[in-house]
């Protein structure tokens, strides 16, 4: 079974420059690490949520693996996560299964959806946003989009959600966990503002690429924010 994971990394006080610095310098050995058919390192809103300033102290690791034996495999030995491990607070850790996934991320479809099993409306799911900004389109999209996007993390039967960035101001993605997979259709399809947003970034075109991707919370282990989530 292919299996993605969502981490969570929340950095010691004094390695802000370490943690930056491994956006680029981390590239080259997560690449080399078997049975990684994609992976992203992102950094993180300030304050845990969605926005323009960073949070300098947590980042994310998103990944998907071609077996989980390949993840077992690099959580356990991997040198670049145990550096992560000897300079972190704490760090959270979900193994997700896709379910459902549409769009492209850097020109590729990075999960491997091989069910066509029907999700259980009561079991707890993730879903994952991700979109390219076209330039010109970035004052609309703060503006909009920002707002309904931090919005999440108080809707009901969200359990942790997060906003992320590849790159500032133009590549964004959000991450969040619901209690069930009930909850977060009546988010997406009834909240007022957030169906408006999303009118509103087709009619205007706002992103170069765009991704959603949902999935089944299989386990997840560790803490985020001093929680068991």
């Amino acid at each position: 079974m292919s299996l993605t994971t969502f981490s969570v990394i929340t950095l010691q006080p004094g390695t802000a420059r370490w943690g930056l610095a491994q956006m680029g310098t981390a590239q080259a050995p997560l690449k080399r690490a078997v049975g990684l058919r994609f992976f992203k390192l992102a950094g993180t809103g300030a304050d845990g949520g969605f926005g323009v300033w960073p949070n300098l102290q947590r980042y994310v690791l998103m990944a998907a693996w071609e077996s989980a034996e390949a993840a077992e495999d690099f959580f356990a030995t991997h040198p670049q996560w145990k550096a992560y491990q000897e300079r972190s607070t704490e760090i959270w850790t979900a193994r997700l299964q896709p379910l459902k996934a549409h769009g492209l991320w850097d020109g590729v479809q990075p999960f491997d959806v091989a069910t066509t099993e029907m999700p259980d409306l009561d079991g707890p799911v993730a879903v994952l946003t991700r979109a390219s900004i076209r330039l010109r389109k970035t004052p609309r999209f703060w503006r909009y989009v920002a707002p309904t996007s931090a919005a999440v993390a108080h809707a009901p039967g969200v359990v942790a959600s997060i906003g992320l960035g590849e790159l500032p101001i133009v590549r964004q993605a959000t991450f969040s966990m619901w209690e069930s997979a009930r909850a977060m259709q009546q988010y997406a399809y009834r909240d007022a503002t957030h169906k408006k947003v999303i009118r509103r970034t087709r009619q205007e075109q706002w992103y170069g690429e765009e991704l959603f991707a949902r999935f089944r919370v299989l386990s997840s282990e560790g803490t985020w924010d001093g929680r068991t989530v």
